[in-house]
């Protein structure tokens, strides 16, 4: 089952083609992007998310495009960013909040039970400009949690976390990658071995 459709997809950055008619199915399961820097590791995730227009292509997430299909594709995609303090003033709490909002969903037992994992809680009333690399990104960690995302990506999702976090997040892209797409970039092989993911490369 294709949950994960790339189709065609093309990017360059003035005369530097990046993406050049990127094509690829995916379904459930864990995957990561392991290629060197400047690749298109991020520019990929950060289309997929919707943060960053193709040049051409496209990208069906359960056969809803997310360049013509905005709404019923934001319910069904999660994302942790590489940047997790691009609104510093912000709480950990109001993301979640925010989140579900958007989502229309409530933050069900299963978020609290992963936040508690991360030893997120006591946390969640900072601010991101409050917090260390690794909270920010934990909190970020558990808004992915929050609907039933088909697709979760993640830029660099260990980056900053400490060996207990990084042990209970490969344990939870196993649970994700069982019935969802699981889609991340890292130059953490152990994150890539005990998650079980498949190394996928954009280079050649």
């Amino acid at each position: 089952m294709v949950m994960l459709r790339i189709e065609n997809l093309q990017k360059s950055y003035g005369s530097h083609p990046v993406l050049r008619g990127l094509t690829l199915d995916l379904g459930p399961g864990c995957y990561a992007l392991c290629d060197e820097e400047s690749t298109g590791k991020s520019t990929l995730l950060n289309i997929v998310a919707g943060r960053l227009a193709p040049d051409g292509g496209d990208v069906f997430i359960n056969g809803h495009s997310i360049t013509r299909q905005h709404k019923q594709v934001n319910a069904l995609r999660a994302w942790v960013p590489a940047d997790c303090l691009s609104e510093p003033t912000l709480t950990g709490q109001e993301l979640l909040q925010r989140t579900a909002a958007e989502k229309g969903v409530d933050i069900g037992p299963d978020v609290f039970e992963w936040i508690r994992q991360l030893d997120l809680e006591p946390h969640l009333e900072k601010q991101f400009e409050q917090m260390s690399t690794g909270m920010r990104r934990k909190v970020y960690l558990a808004a992915a949690a929050i609907g039933d995302p088909a697709v979760i990506l993640a830029d660099g999702p260990s980056d900053g976390l400490d060996a207990s976090a990084c042990r209970a997040l490969a344990a939870q892209f196993k649970i994700w990658g069982a019935d969802r797409v699981v889609l991340f970039a890292t130059f953490d092989p152990e994150l890539v071995q005990a998650s079980g993911a498949k190394i996928l490369s954009l280079q050649g």
